[in-house]
C-alpha cells in the first residue's frame, strides 16, 4: 500500500505564532504546541509542522528541509533564495499596514541621505541585504550584525545609522532617531520551494492552505447581515447597501402575518466598522428584523 503524502510546513515562532496558530485554526487546522517542543501537532495527518524564526525559515524551504512556511517577505529577500510566493497577507488583528524596513540615524545627525554615510557604520539585523543595497548604491559602509536593541545603538552613537524594521515610526521617534530612507516593505508571505511545487499533490495542499488562510483573513474585519424588507421599498434598502457582488434578494412566504403585502429577504456582506451608521439608515429606509452575524471564511 502505498504512503500517505505528508507536506512539511513552516510556521513562525516568536511575535507571530499565536496569531498564526489562531489563524490556522480559523482557516480549517487544529495546531498545539507543547511548553517545551518546536513541533507542533495537527489534527491533519497530512501535515508534518515546524515551528521557525522567520529569518532562519527561509533556507529551510530553499534546501527541502520544508516543502512550504509562512514567513516574512523580507526575510526572502534577506536570505536571497528563489521560492514560489504562494499567497501574501497582512494580520490585521496585528498590523493594519505593511511592516517597513528604514534606514535611521540620530535626529541631530547631519546625514540627510544614504550617500551621506560613506565611510560610516551601520548596525542592522538585515545585514546581507543592506550590504546589497550600499553596495548597489556604491557607497562603502561598514554593515554589522545587530542582537537586539538595535535602535538604541545609534541613539547612544555607537553605531552612525541603522537599519530597522517599523510599521508606524512611533518607536524610532521616541528613542531620537530619524528616517533618511524606505528601502523595503515587507508582509508575511506563504512560500514554497520550487520541487514541493512540480509535486502534484503537495502544490494542491499548499493552494488549499493559501485559499482558506486568505478566506480567513478576508472575513476577519466583514460581517453578514439580513433583514427584511417591504416590496416596494427593497430598491431604496439595496442603494444603502455595499456588497462583495450584490446582495442576495428572495421573496418571503405569502403568509396571513404579513397583511398582504409583498415581502422579500435580503443579505450581503459588508465592512463591519460601517454597521454603526448603516443600521439607523436601513431602519428609516423600510428594513426591519436586521440580523447581524459572524463570518468565519470568505472564499473568491
Amino acid at each position: 500500500m502505498a504512503s500517505q503524502p505528508i507536506l512539511k510546513l513552516g510556521l513562525p515562532k516568536g511575535s507571530l505564532e499565536a496569531q498564526t496558530l489562531e489563524l490556522m485554526r480559523r482557516s480549517g487546522w487544529r495546531i498545539s504546541v507543547g511548553e517545551r517542543s518546536y513541533i507542533p501537532r495537527a489534527d491533519d495527518p497530512t501535515l508534518s509542522c515546524r515551528l521557525l524564526r522567520p529569518q532562519e525559515m527561509p533556507r529551510y524551504i530553499a534546501d527541502g528541509t520544508l516543502d512550504a512556511g509562512i514567513t516574512g517577505s523580507d526575510w526572502i529577500v534577506e536570505n536571497g533564495v528563489d521560492l514560489v510566493e504562494v499567497e501574501s497577507f497582512i494580520y490585521s488583528k496585528v498590523s493594519l499596514q505593511p511592516t517597513r524596513w528604514v534606514l535611521c540615524v540620530p535626529e541631530k545627525s547631519p546625514v540627510q541621505r544614504l550617500e551621506d554615510l560613506a565611510g560610516k557604520r551601520v548596525a542592522t539585523e538585515m545585514v546581507a541585504f543592506t550590504r546589497r543595497l550600499f553596495e548597489q548604491r556604491k557607497v562603502p559602509v561598514e554593515v554589522e550584525f545587530s542582537w537586539g536593541v538595535t535602535e538604541a545603538k545609534a541613539a547612544d552613537g555607537l553605531v552612525d545609522a541603522v537599519v530597522e524594521v517599523t510599521e508606524t515610526g512611533s518607536s524610532l521617534r521616541a528613542n531620537g532617531l530619524r528616517i533618511v530612507e524606505e528601502l523595503l516593505t515587507s508582509t508575511p508571505v506563504l512560500v514554497a520551494n520550487q520541487a514541493a511545487w512540480r509535486d502534484s499533490w503537495k502544490q494542491a495542499k499548499i493552494r488549499q492552505i493559501g485559499v482558506l488562510i486568505k478566506g480567513a483573513l478576508d472575513a476577519e474585519s466583514r460581517v453578514g447581515i439580513k433583514m427584511n424588507v417591504p416590496r416596494e421599498r427593497l430598491e431604496a434598502v439595496i442603494a444603502l447597501l455595499p456588497s462583495i457582488t450584490a446582495p442576495t434578494v428572495a421573496p418571503l412566504y405569502a403568509s396571513p402575518n404579513l397583511k398582504g403585502k409583498e415581502w422579500c429577504a435580503v443579505e450581503t456582506v459588508i465592512a463591519e466598522h460601517t454597521v454603526r451608521e448603516l443600521f439607523p439608515r436601513l431602519l428609516d429606509a423600510g428594513a426591519v428584523g436586521i440580523v447581524e452575524y459572524p463570518l468565519n471564511k470568505i472564499i473568491g
